[in-house]
């Protein structure tokens, strides 16, 4: 007799760590977040190891709970594809997605509920690291969507995802009815460590002197937004990835009109050549320009 966790424990804790957020994981499997988070404790009660690391509005990975997330997507995959190989009369095509986890998270995740009503032909199978990828040698990649800078290559199509405005942001009861120009300078400056937009390039920009202090600095945009959130100080990060918090009041603009927008292209949708005629890769590509595009102009 197998020793094993519940698979509906397993299941809810997939999705919070590949998803990075227990919200999220209870969109994608139809809970609640307190279910999820049930489901999780239960999890680490039968494991006797803490899987997260939990405070105010985020959780983490512990060390144990990265190493189960890589075993359990490994795990499912091939579950899922031997439940394919099954069923020979299935019509459902997979896409094969990568990115980089804030932008799964905080933009691509939230709109993948969409994409599925439209297509429900077509399941995403998403994967998500901060380092680039080579699409030339990760053949069981569809799609890649680049952050920041993109080498070029032969044989690989590269395309813009339009323009991205960075602002900086932060909670509105830092920010004060009175807020002048140059208070921006009084104010901790959070640095997000891959955001090609700097704070010394928006200061510059601005024609304001950057404060000579330390800053505290996040490799996720997601860290950013939630450190920001949690009134840690102002946050330089793409409006882009701050929808949620800014619809909802958690974060407002910092002296929106007071200073001069920096938009570049930060996003990149990238493809085999061999593949331009690919339907599925098309179909995902025209829709992701859309949503690209619907939100440029509600800014």
């Amino acid at each position: 007799m197998r020793k094993l966790p519940s698979l509906q424990s397993l299941r809810a804790f997939e999705a919070a760590a590949r998803l990075q957020s227990f919200l999220l994981a209870s969109e994608e499997l139809h809970l609640t977040p307190s279910a999820i988070s049930h489901q999780v404790r239960g999890l680490e009660a039968y494991l006797d190891q803490n899987l997260f690391t939990r405070s105010n509005r985020r959780v983490e990975l512990t060390d144990s709970g990265a190493r189960l997330l890589g075993t359990l997507s490994t795990v499912f995959d091939m579950v899922e594809e031997a439940c394919l190989d099954l069923s020979p009369n299935a019509v459902v095509e997979s896409l094969s997605v990568h990115c980089t986890p804030s932008f799964a998270s905080k933009w691509l995740g939230p709109r993948l509920a969409g994409f599925m009503r439209e297509f429900p032909d077509l399941t995403i199978r998403m994967s998500s690291s901060a380092e680039p990828v080579n699409m030339l040698q990760e053949e069981e990649l569809d799609v890649a969507i680049a952050y920041g800078s993109v080498r070029r290559q032969a044989g690989v199509v590269v395309e813009a995802l339009g323009a991205e405005r960075t602002a900086p942001l932060a909670s509105p009861t830092l920010v004060g009815k009175r807020f002048k120009r140059e208070d921006i300078a009084k104010l901790t400056l959070i640095e997000s460590k891959l955001n090609p937009v700097r704070w010394r390039d928006w200061f510059k920009e601005n024609d304001l002197k950057m404060p000579d202090r330390p800053q505290p600095s996040f490799d996720r945009a997601a860290l950013v937004l939630a450190a920001a959130v949690d009134g840690l100080g102002v946050a330089l990060e793409s409006v882009r990835f701050a929808e949620r918090e800014l619809a909802n009041g958690e974060l407002v603009i910092v002296g929106e009109g007071m200073y001069k927008q920096i938009e570049r292209e930060t996003h990149f949708f990238c493809y085999r050549a061999a593949d331009r005629s690919s339907r599925k890769i098309q179909q995902f590509h025209d829709w992701l320009l859309r949503e690209s595009r619907s939100l440029a102009g509600d800014n």
